[in-house]
């Protein structure tokens, strides 16, 4: 049996649990916005999860840190879009303070991961 390694990532899992918490917050969304709004951010939300294994699975480090990145893009897309749906009352304000607490967590893990892959600064300065 193939060993998924970043389902050992403690930030992997807990962009799974974001993921599942959009998909909660967004089921009792007015049904106009199924194709809209709660699509966006669903995607949006497992898009985080879905960089970070891809990365995970690639040959170079380069390549895992360039999804790491995108992983923050997506987890930027779906505070944003949290945002307009706090804003048109779909959600609560305890719900979105929630969400943003955990997307602000796994923001500064996908930072720390980042930086611990990237090569260290040579002596003359140079990446």
């Amino acid at each position: 049996m193939m060993a998924f390694r970043f389902k050992d990532l403690e930030v992997w899992k807990l962009s799974k649990d974001l993921a599942k918490d959009i998909y909660s917050a967004t089921s009792t969304f007015p049904e106009e916005e199924k194709y809209t709004l709660v699509s966006q951010l669903r995607r949006a939300a497992v898009s985080v999860m879905s960089n970070i294994a891809e990365g995970a699975g690639r040959q170079y480090r380069k390549e895992f840190i360039h999804f790491l990145y995108m992983a923050r893009g997506s987890l930027n897309e779906t505070v944003s879009q949290l945002e307009l749906s706090f804003e048109f009352g779909y959600i609560d304000k305890e719900t979105l303070e929630t969400i943003e607490e955990s997307a602000e967590r796994i923001n500064r893990m996908l930072w720390r991961l980042s930086k611990s892959l990237a090569p260290s600064t040579s002596e003359n300065g140079q990446r």
